[in-house]
């Protein structure tokens, strides 16, 4: 027995807003991601916020998407060795 992923679209259109997901979508140079919480889904795009900024993606270009978990949590600055002598 399979579960089956819903198809991308049905995906984002389903997901709370919030949910950190990775969309893969198309672009005139091929295919890329934009990964983030995503922030808004209207009939023809959706939005999701990443580091740099809110990424606007139309759904037809958008040729997979899924949930990911939280980003690990940062590491504290290193600390420079004290010097002897």
């Amino acid at each position: 027995m399979t579960s089956q992923a819903p198809a991308p679209r049905q995906f984002l259109e389903g997901a709370p807003l919030g949910t950190r997901v990775v969309v893969r979508y198309r672009i005139p140079e091929g295919l890329t991601d934009a990964l983030g919480d995503l922030v808004g889904v209207t009939a023809a795009e959706c939005t999701v916020r990443t580091r740099r900024a809110d990424v606007v993606i139309p759904l037809a270009m958008v040729v997979a998407a899924k949930p990911v978990p939280p980003p690990p949590a940062r590491r504290a600055p290193r600390r420079q060795a004290e010097s002897k002598g």
